[in-house]
């Protein structure tokens, strides 16, 4: 028990000693400086990679769709999300209902 809370201390230390440091540093470091810049890009190339990784070398349940099942989804949910007004609620839900109502179509024998 003595372990667990010393283990639970040193994880909160841990946590509100680099918060503390983010605070005491945020005033000194510009949001639109060129490591922010790059950090951002960084970021949205992760992401970019990941979602391609999804949709073109996908694991577990997503390898049992097919290709144009996914590319199928992915279009919905680019379309609702730009007609919507980059609501990015509605695009998730459009990809979600197109990946659940294939599933459903195949599994009915409709293709």
């Amino acid at each position: 028990m003595f372990e667990l809370a010393l283990l639970i201390l040193v994880c909160a230390a841990a946590t509100y000693l680099w918060r503390g440091l983010g605070v005491l540093l945020s005033g000194k470091v510009r949001a639109d400086g060129e490591i922010f810049t790059w950090v951002g890009c960084v970021a949205y190339a992760m992401i970019a990679a990941l979602i391609a990784r999804m949709i073109f070398l996908p694991v577990g349940s997503l390898a049992a769709t097919s290709l144009a099942e996914r590319l199928a989804a992915i279009i919905a949910a680019l379309l609702a999300y730009y007609i919507g007004r980059k609501n990015l609620l509605m695009g998730i839900l459009a990809g979600f209902t197109t990946m659940y109502a294939s599933g459903w179509l195949q599994s009915e024998g409709f293709f």
